[in-house]
């Protein structure tokens, strides 16, 4: 069980929150008018924590995941750590068994490398890596425990799939995972608030999310002095990412979510990425008139 303070004042503050936001209408127009060529479906969700203005286009649409429903594993490893039942320093021994493809750096482990709970987060997060995630999944107890938490926390379309009981139909439409772009956001929210078990354990998870090796899309249209945590998801037709902002004139989160996209090419032309980049730079450049960012020319 999470430990929040009392699950009856977290539903009244969001409930609260929720009816005091107010839609900025300027961004959102912003918005519609970039994504209105978009060969697929999209959908974004932005709040401005300090002003409460939101801007909103398909934010309640169910997406694919992908790499970003580490995000909710982290959460599910957290509350282990939080029961006594995990600890951070606490031994593994790899096996080449575990390998796996895709994105990340244990598959190329030797067999019986040692590490521990914290290299394996940070691995998971920072190199968005996929042995590691599946690993802290099982450590988790998988989607039976992951899941229950996600509702807990009013994320009630954030769920882990794969590997998960009877999910196998959805797991075909949906993959490792599926979430809202206002869920993901929140969920954001809520550990930059220390709402998720408690603010010491908020704060851990906070400080694994600083760092992103992936940094070529939504943060690369933010300054560099700019601290910001931020997780990417992509398979071939569904690209996103979740970003919050530690903006000089507030903080603000985003979260922009692809599905069935025509371009399903691994570059940095892809269409939904070239987008993505867009739409930061345009919310950016939105909040902060002040401190006008221009991106520079990627390094090859």
């Amino acid at each position: 069980m999470l430990r929040f303070n009392s699950i009856i004042v977290l539903f009244l503050l969001t409930f609260a929150t929720a009816h005091a936001q107010k839609v900025d209408l300027k961004l959102e127009q912003k918005l519609k008018k970039e994504i209105a060529d978009f060969r697929g479906d999209i959908g974004i969700y932005v709040h401005q924590l300090k002003s409460n203005k939101i801007a909103a286009v398909n934010a309640d649409t169910t997406f694919p995941t992908a790499s970003i429903v580490k995000v909710p594993i982290l959460v599910g490893v957290f509350q282990k750590v939080a029961q006594g039942e995990l600890k951070l320093e606490q031994p593994f021994q790899y096996s080449d068994k575990r390998a796996y493809g895709g994105s990340g750096l244990m598959q190329f482990y030797k067999d019986s490398a040692q590490t521990d709970l914290s290299t394996m987060i940070s691995l998971m997060l920072t190199y968005s890596d996929n042995v590691t995630s599946i690993w802290l999944q099982e450590l988790a107890g998988g989607g039976a425990q992951i899941n229950p938490l996600m509702n807990q926390l009013g994320l009630t379309q954030t769920k882990v799939n794969s590997r998960t009981k009877g999910r196998e139909k959805i797991w075909e439409e949906y993959g490792w995972g599926q979430t809202t772009p206002r869920e993901m956001a929140k969920l954001f929210t809520l550990i930059r608030n220390g709402q998720v078990i408690d603010q010491r354990h908020s704060d851990k998870m906070y400080r694994y999310l600083k760092n992103q090796f992936y940094n070529g899309r939504s943060l690369s249209q933010i300054p560099s002095w700019v601290n910001t945590i931020a997780k990417t998801g992509s398979v071939d037709r569904a690209r996103g990412e979740v970003v919050l902002v530690n903006a000089p004139s507030g903080d603000y989160v985003f979260c922009i979510l692809t599905k069935n996209n025509e371009d399903a090419s691994w570059t940095d032309k892809n269409e939904a990425e070239e987008l993505t980049r867009r739409l930061s730079s345009i919310i950016w450049n939105h909040f902060e008139p002040k401190h006008p960012f221009q991106s520079f020319a990627p390094i090859k």
